[in-house]
């Protein structure tokens, strides 16, 4: 019998992007299982075991029978503990009414789309920029405006593209903010969110504040964009237990927001998601409760593999770096060393991962993963050991003197050629 036609994907699916870091995670782990040597800094995932309580707590749920739905807006006592430890750390006023649960941060960006943008209308976005806000975005029939982030503003949002696009974009409805930032690991100022906030408020735009990284920053602390006057029912704040308590796997986040709009979130991860299950949000509320000190002390760990990432990146000709104000990822510009190679950054991460040696590999991801304003850098992130992260620049150095390695490369990779 022959086969019938296919059904043809829509458009949307057709074009679908992806996070490129899960893409190299693949091929990191499928090179490793042939026997290959990978230090992999590729994807933001923490090296460290998920806290005490939190493991304690899913363990107890599980044999006490948590197993069943539970309320789409989340637990109360989970949103009730939130909402206490925001209040204790921010000194923002707000209750369980202002939180809504989600698997991850990651699921609020589609929703904030869903909830205020239409066909057509313009969200600006600080590029490079996490990859999965255009996908999103282009869910609902909008489009990005980019705003490129400077190594030389230490990739601080620039204020001035935020002004003309609010009074000169005409169908202007929201901003993606990141901050502490990724890829760059840019962390937007008090005055910055302050100025921000002025030129939105009263305006009929929403903003999107990404902040998983909220209690990675280095320099200075973490200003949430909520702490800003009447900006509330403007704007949703996200927030994981992904870096901060290591439960990555877990699948465990948050947003913050005015009643009003955590209600219509939770009616889409009703129609979505059900529920996020019980045990993952008690794991998660025994963490707030019981885990700050040693949520903190892994934090000065991941601080000290920054610091000493950059060291050895800075040693290293045609390298520019700068200590990161937030994050555990370096983005470092390789540009003379791409112009040198006639490769392209992603491609000179790729042939590092690939190309470079038969037995060993450093997996990372070429700045254009994260929008066109990243060509030139590489990301690396810092989740491995300290030793591993010295290797890793050690094995840099080495391989882009590997001219003929680079050319054979190139001749099986044209795609990653400098045109």
């Amino acid at each position: 019998m022959n086969a019938s036609p296919a059904v043809p994907l829509s458009q949307f699916a057709r074009g679908l992007s992806t996070e490129t870091a899960f893409d190299v995670l693949a091929v990191a782990k499928r090179l490793k299982a042939q026997g290959k040597d990978v230090i992999e800094l590729q994807i933001g995932d923490s090296p460290f075991n998920s806290t005490h309580s939190a493991l304690e707590a899913g363990v107890q749920a599980i044999q006490g029978n948590q197993t069943h739905y539970c309320p789409s807006l989340g637990l109360v006592s989970f949103r009730e503990a939130v909402a206490a430890n925001y209040r204790k750390e921010y000194g923002i006023d707000i209750q369980a009414e202002n939180v809504v649960v989600g698997p991850g941060a990651k699921v609020f960006e589609q929703f904030f789309c869903e909830a205020f943008l239409d066909p057509g209308d313009a969200v600006l976005v600080f590029s490079p920029h996490f990859p999965t806000y255009g996908p999103n975005i282009e869910r609902r029939g909008g489009r990005m405006v980019l705003s490129a982030l400077k190594q030389e503003r230490q990739f601080r949002p620039n204020l001035d593209d935020v002004e003309r696009f609010v009074k000169n974009e005409p169908k202007a409805r929201a901003i993606f903010l990141n901050s502490p930032h990724n890829p760059t690991g840019g962390v937007a100022t008090e005055d910055d969110l302050k100025g921000l906030a002025d030129l939105v408020r009263g305006k009929n735009i929403a903003v999107f504040s990404d902040e998983p990284y909220n209690h990675m920053v280095w320099t200075g602390k973490h200003h949430p964009l909520l702490a800003q006057p009447g900006i509330l029912d403007q704007a949703v704040a996200c927030y994981t237990f992904s870096k901060s308590y290591s439960m990555s796997g877990w699948r465990l986040g948050y947003a913050v927001s005015s009643p009003r709009v955590i209600d219509a979130i939770g009616k889409m991860i009703n129609t979505a998601l059900s529920c996020v299950p019980p045990i993952v949000q008690l794991a998660g509320e025994a963490a707030l409760k019981n885990d700050d000190h040693e949520r903190d002390q892994v934090m000065l760990r991941f601080k000290k593999k920054v610091e000493l990432l950059v060291s050895e990146l800075k040693k290293l000709d045609g390298v520019t770096v700068i200590m990161p104000a937030g994050t555990f990822y370096v983005f470092p510009s390789v540009k003379p060393i791409c112009e040198k190679l006639g490769i392209t950054s992603h491609g000179l991460a790729m042939y590092l991962l690939e190309g470079a040696d038969d037995a060993k590999g450093v997996a990372c991801l070429g700045g254009e993963c994260f929008g066109p304003a990243g060509q030139g850098f590489l990301r690396f992130s810092c989740a491995e050991p300290d030793e591993r992260l010295a290797q890793a620049v050690a094995f840099l150095k080495e391989a882009i003197t590997r001219t003929e390695r680079v050319r054979k490369y190139l001749e099986g990779h044209a795609k990653y050629r400098v045109q």
